[in-house]
């Protein structure tokens, strides 16, 4: 059987979006409620889609909104970063209909090591749409990037 492309990945919602309930105390704590969400990839996918160039959002917001749109307390951050790699790679793979997911930054800005082309391809490719793109220890980050950041309620 041939292995799955990274577009099958994102088109497999199987029974998703879910919500699981959390019962453990310190996972209800960590979480801020009893209600974890587990998105489909295509999810991710449509957000990072939206967001315009010389824009960006972080993986964070992204899972905030989602879990506000479906009543629970948050997304999971696991799913959430495998997703946003999926459609990241999925979208090198298509070479048409890009996605456009070096705009979607990790928390605080940071950029996506696990991004198709790395750090350095992120890089480049923001700082070709005008940001700045600074180095904290071994991290880069976005400098800024609340100044620029899009707001998902604004436009969806």
């Amino acid at each position: 059987m041939a292995q799955k492309t990274f577009s099958d990945h994102l088109n497999d919602s199987r029974d998703m979006p879910k919500i699981s309930e959390i019962t453990d105390p310190k996972e209800i704590s960590r979480y801020g409620g009893t209600k974890l969400l587990i998105a489909p990839p295509l999810a991710y996918d449509e957000i990072m889609k939206k967001v315009p160039k010389g824009k960006v959002i972080t993986s964070d917001y992204i899972r905030s909104y989602l879990a506000k749109r479906h009543g629970a307390d948050n997304t999971c951050p696991l799913t959430a970063g495998i997703f946003i790699n999926i459609a990241a790679k999925a979208s090198v793979e298509r070479g048409a209909d890009e996605t456009p997911y070096w705009r979607t930054l990790k928390k605080d800005g940071e950029l996506n090591e696990k991004y198709p082309e790395g750090i350095d391809g992120q890089k480049v490719r923001l700082e070709m749409e005008g940001h700045t793109v600074i180095q904290k220890g071994k991290r880069y980050f976005v400098k800024d990037y609340k100044d620029r950041f899009f707001d998902l309620k604004e436009r969806v």
